[in-house]
């Protein structure tokens, strides 16, 4: 569904893409991560034909973005990071003049516009006027726009930012629904972690303009952090004794001394087993299962963030006295 080779853009002095290769199966749903400035947005405005690249070459749904402009958007849904509906027309109205706009036949349009008023929950709102729509109604009025035409390949860039979490959790269920009903392909940027991780069935990390890895969150969790183990001790003697009995390799920062090792749950009775019989007395334990954001952190040296703030990632703890 998509190719691209060496694909590059640069803006006077800014290098913001800088040579994306890539391929995209039909069906997939594939996150771009990245921070602010990284290059996500510009690789979708190429992919999307909206600025040309400055070198290297890209294919979506078989057609060249630039030599073949006109093919690539009639095959393609977008939605960018703001409205795209007329805040003084009526959302159904919108929907309708998109279809128009793609070469439906008005009774075609106002079917696939009522299809998707129903499919994504928008019949209470849909003859209202647009600025009158809550921030969670207005994203899936986008989205139904860009699925009028039943496009093959759905561009989605940030779709959720700005939503409070039970709007976010809501549209993240409509596009999920709307995928396995259509079988589309699914490209989106967020800066929402678990929604990548909860999502995508595969994740692409820019840095720099570059891709700097490619592959299942799964996968990308445990090839770049795996598991911790914190132990916490009551005293910095007890923790040092610990840190010299555990055949592992670790990290001790005062009291507490860390592990990172695969399939951690399963270990740590052993370890316990272990301090006990020293005699090392472990005042308390937690496993910490690696986000995307440790996964950010360790590839890039910071973490990933709206906002691009850089805060530390708890994971999924789970924290027990002993």
């Amino acid at each position: 569904m998509i190719e691209t080779h060496e694909l590059t853009k640069h803006f006077k002095d800014v290098h913001a893409v800088e040579g994306i290769s890539l391929t995209v199966a039909p069906g997939e749903l594939v996150a771009l991560l990245g921070p602010n400035g990284a290059g996500k947005s510009t690789t979708l405005r190429m992919l999307t034909t909206l600025i040309p690249p400055t070198a290297g070459t890209a294919r979506v749904a078989g057609f060249d973005v630039v030599a073949q402009q006109r093919q690539v958007r009639q095959r393609i849904g977008y939605i960018g990071q703001g409205n795209g509906a007329g805040h003084s027309q009526r959302g159904r109205d919108e929907l309708i003049s998109q279809g128009r706009a793609y070469g439906l036949k008005a009774s075609e349009a106002r079917k696939r516009a009522a299809e998707l008023v129903d499919s994504l929950g928008l019949a209470e709102v849909a003859d209202r006027t647009v600025s009158t729509l809550s921030g969670g109604q207005r994203r899936r009025l986008d989205i139904a726009m860009g699925l009028i035409h039943a496009p093959g390949l759905l561009f989605l860039d940030e779709p959720s930012t700005g939503l409070d979490p039970q709007n976010r959790a809501n549209l993240q269920e409509h596009i999920l629904a709307l995928r396995a009903r259509r079988e589309t392909t699914i490209v989106l940027t967020t800066h929402y972690l678990d929604e990548a991780d909860s999502m995508a069935e595969r994740v692409i990390v820019i840095d720099h303009g570059r891709i700097i890895a490619d592959d299942t969150p799964a996968r990308l969790k445990a090839k770049h952090v795996g598991d911790r183990i914190t132990l916490g001790f009551d005293h910095e003697a007890d923790a040092a004794r610990a840190a010299a009995e555990i055949a592992r390799p670790l990290e001790r920062h005062g009291t507490t001394v860390r592990i990172s090792v695969a399939g951690a749950s399963r270990l740590v009775p052993g370890i316990l087993e272990d301090l006990r019989v020293a005699g090392v007395p472990v005042a308390e334990v937690a496993v910490t299962r690696p986000t995307l954001d440790d996964v950010f952190l360790t590839l890039t040296g910071r973490s990933l963030r709206e906002g691009g703030a850089a805060v530390e990632s708890a994971g999924e703890r789970e924290l027990v006295e002993v």
